[in-house]
């Protein structure tokens, strides 16, 4: 018997990894989340599934469902939105089960901030705009920030940052990361990135706070950064027609020529 957690995407249905959909198939219990994970991925439950939505339930109740599917020897899907390694909680029920001995896998997802980098045609890392993606957020009831993770030291880095269950704190938002990016930096908000539902906003953190819909409270995902919306970027060295690289070697003093004819 194993317990496998499975990252179920952004909320498209067809954003599940063949792994993914397979273990679902397989597993003759299924625990899901949800709030956030579309039901859509339950059709890939076998007939006679017990499908527990587990929404509505405290760790110690999801725990009690594991055991009991362990102690009759049924394989469990559990089921989180997005990827695992981001804010799923699974790491305190991997926990409890490493205690009990119950066995388990885990099988990433589609994470929410490369939905929503899809939704808006955007590369977040741009050549001399930002090398580097900050994925963090702001304080919330479920989960304190440590001391130094602030938004003023993320955002002192220059780095896109991708900002998850933070909607609702958005003036703070602006507010710490303007004197970091300026009034004008491009920001874009995506509620339920790849949802039938899913809406885009782009803005500045001069407009976003008054171009947003009040509506959006939950479920939105904000990037902030010089990147988001670039356009005015140079082209990286890796496609230039005289960058020396493994596969297109340039001369035959490359390091990479004998490589490639090494087998000649």
């Amino acid at each position: 018997m194993t317990v496998h957690f499975i990252g179920a995407g952004p909320g498209a249905a067809d954003l599940l990894t063949l792994r993914g959909r397979d273990l679902i198939a397989a597993c003759p219990v299924c625990l899901y989340a949800g709030s956030l994970v579309p039901e859509a991925v339950l059709e890939h439950c076998q007939p006679g599934t017990r499908i527990i939505n587990t929404a509505p339930m405290d760790l110690d109740a999801i725990i009690a469902e594991i055991a009991d599917a362990h102690a009759a020897g049924q394989d469990v899907a559990r089921l989180h939105s997005g990827d695992l390694s981001l804010w799923s909680a699974m790491g305190e029920q991997l926990r409890r089960l490493k205690a009990l001995e119950i066995p388990f896998s885990v099988t990433p997802g589609v994470p929410s901030f490369a939905a929503a980098a899809a939704s808006l045609g955007q590369e977040l890392t741009l050549p001399g705009q930002s090398q580097s993606l900050v994925l963090t957020r702001t304080q919330g009831r479920a989960s304190s920030m440590p001391e130094r993770e602030t938004l003023a030291n993320f955002g002192a880095t220059g780095a896109t940052l991708a900002l998850h269950l933070s909607i609702g704190n958005l003036a703070k938002v602006v507010e710490e990361l303007t004197p970091h990016y300026g009034a004008e930096c491009p920001v874009a908000v995506v509620f339920r990135a790849s949802w039938p539902d899913e809406r885009v906003l782009r803005a500045t953190l001069a407009t976003v706070q008054a171009q947003l819909d009040p509506d959006i409270s939950r479920t939105a995902l904000i990037l902030v950064g010089p990147a988001i919306g670039g356009e005015d970027f140079a082209e990286s060295r890796l496609y230039a027609a005289d960058y020396d690289r493994r596969y297109r070697p340039q001369s035959a003093q490359s390091p990479w020529s004998e490589w490639r004819h090494g087998d000649d």
